[in-house]
């Protein structure tokens, strides 16, 4: 895809390799580029350095800035502040582990972003799996670990370790990632974006196990397992959203080295944004060990007046601050060694313009996976053959056990079970009067009670013609559980609930089975009778070889056609 023109958000525009990709972009001749960052200083510095190498100021630089993994009311906001904060983190627990609900969604500012600038490239610079994996969920143990404790032996303020666990669910990484991924492709979907390229990360440079540089005493830390895992994470679910129709041309540059550098100076030595203060104990006052070392003991240190820490130092961006000898021993020879940002933006932009550079992991994944195989797809008919002899022998019809999932599946089988068994044929379901059926339907479940009880047993509903009486077992799996046994009706939830996971033997129900008949034979009449190319995977004689409905073949359709559940790859 050419740049040239085009709308292109950076997502961590301001950071070492977004700025890097920007900078790249400039000679692309983009109609605008919108500089995402955290914060607005740093959204608003990046496009004043840009505005420098934009000649005549022909491409449009906008910058924007925010939290993409936060909703719009709590920017601005610290996360220890949320995190400390009870209104502020119960909105965001159910932000990130409640239902995908229209509310989220709009309230998100990752969709807000996207749908104010509606680019067609999307560029994502964040280091996701930092920002998610160093939140540390292990910490967050030993804090619950603690409030437990003394819960049980009764010594416990309750309302301590309440908050430790609400503050444990908000730093669960995978509901985060899970979230932001759901969040990022609806509202791409929307926009219509045409590609999305992450910049990922191994999360150890490219290093194995034995990776030197960790992030506590333990080698390596788990808190960089965790960035790891996030990251590989992050990866498979961009693998799917790849293999989605109609989603944006998905790729993903992962650098498996150091990135470096964005500046090299001398001055104050900052931790996060604070600079780190220096402190003296005198020899006299050294702390004697005994059998009890504790963390927090006050001793006769003291902080040297007006004391930070300066010195020469490589600034390599998202990764830190480092010393010479540091970034010595990390790029030497067989240790994490680096990589520029600008060789990660010229790949970057090669791959959106639709070079193979042969760095794209989503590409490397497609081509490494085992797909299905001509020898599954000959050996299908001799199963299919086998269960329907089985089928034959034990009297039984094998429809479905909702142990695949989701309900809606069960739901549409026995639906399509129920007609076969009432009219037999599509051609006759097609001119079938619908009041009657429901009423035929209704009659069969009611006299034949093995039928009715092989689908309610396995948690399918069944929601009689007048729409009122409800048959079921003990488990239904449609409404889901979520918290709660009793679950109000609301106006419009019964046909939801009947739509995702109930038999419905409503005549609105057979109507919707009617027309998607009259959609199949449409499809039927469009394949010229004298057409016997490959063309058509799916022509008359397909259809219509069996003589009764055959319902695994309706479903499959239903699942292709109205779920958009199309398998792009074979």
């Amino acid at each position: 895809m050419e740049i040239e023109d085009k709308r292109v958000l950076v997502l961590g525009g301001w950071g070492l390799v977004g700025s890097a990709i920007c900078r790249g972009l400039i000679s692309e001749k983009p109609k605008e580029i919108i500089v995402s960052s955290l914060a607005r200083e740093e959204a608003e510095e990046a496009v004043q350095k840009l505005e420098k190498l934009n000649p005549n100021h022909k491409i449009k630089l906008t910058p924007s800035w925010g939290n993409i993994f936060l909703r719009d009311t709590l920017q601005g906001i610290s996360r220890s502040e949320i995190i400390e904060n009870q209104k502020y983190r119960e909105q965001l627990i159910e932000d990130v582990l409640g239902d995908l609900t229209p509310e989220i969604l709009i309230h998100s500012h990752l969709y807000r972003t996207i749908q104010k600038y509606r680019p067609q490239i999307v560029i994502d610079s964040i280091n996701s799996a930092t920002a998610l994996a160093y939140q540390d969920v292990f910490l967050g143990y030993y804090r619950v670990r603690k409030e437990l404790k003394g819960f049980k032996s009764g010594l416990a303020n309750t309302t301590a370790l309440v908050n430790e666990m609400e503050k444990l669910l908000i730093t669960l990484y995978i509901p985060q990632l899970i979230r932001h991924v759901q969040i990022l492709y609806e509202v791409m979907m929307r926009v219509k974006t045409k590609i999305y390229l992450k910049i990922g990360t191994s999360g150890t440079g490219g290093m194995g196990l034995n990776i030197p540089y960790t992030h506590s005493e333990e080698k390596p830390s788990r808190v960089l397992l965790s960035k790891t895992s996030v990251a590989g994470a992050h990866t498979l679910l961009l693998f799917l959203m790849a293999r989605t129709p109609d989603a944006p041309i998905t790729k993903e540059i992962k650098p498996t080295a150091a990135i470096a550098w964005k500046r090299i100076g001398f001055g104050p030595i900052k931790k996060g944004n604070r600079a780190i203060e220096l402190f003296d104990c005198d020899p006299e006052n050294a702390m004697r060990l005994k059998r009890e070392f504790d963390l927090k003991e006050k001793l006769n240190w003291r902080k040297l007046k007006d004391g930070v820490m300066e010195s020469v130092f490589i600034d390599t961006g998202e990764n830190g601050i480092f010393s010479k000898a540091e970034f010595m021993t990390l790029t030497t020879s067989g240790q994490m060694e680096y990589v520029t940002p600008e060789e990660i933006a010229r790949n970057v932009i090669y791959e959106i313009k639709g070079r193979n550079t042969g760095y794209d992991i989503i590409n490397a994944l497609d081509n490494a996976t085992l797909g299905p195989t001509y020898r599954a797809g000959y050996l299908r008919h001799t199963a299919l053959k086998k269960m329907e002899a089985l089928e034959k022998a034990h009297g039984v019809e094998s429809v479905a056990f909702e142990l695949l999932g989701p309900p809606r599946l069960s739901k549409l089988l026995y639906e399509a079970y129920l007609l076969r068994k009432s009219v037999r044929t599509m051609e006759n379901l097609k001119s079938a009067d619908e009041e009657a059926l429901s009423r035929e339907l209704a009659n069969m479940i009611r006299t034949d009670a093995k039928l009715r009880s092989r689908i309610i047993s396995i948690g399918i509903p069944i929601l009689m013609p007048d729409g009122l009486h409800l048959l079921r077992g003990p488990v239904v799996k449609i409404p889901p559980y979520r918290g709660e046994d009793v679950i109000e009706i609301k106006p419009g939830k019964i046909d939801i609930w009947a739509h995702d996971g109930w038999v419905d033997l409503r005549a609105s129900n057979i109507r919707t089975w009617k027309n998607r008949i009259a959609k199949i034979f449409a499809e039927i009449e469009a394949v010229p009778p004298d057409d016997t190319s490959s063309q058509y995977d799916q022509d008359r004689q397909y259809w219509l070889e069996d003589e009764e409905i055959d319902i695994g073949k309706i479903v499959g359709w239903i699942f292709t056609k109205e779920e958009k559940g199309l398998r792009m790859k074979d």
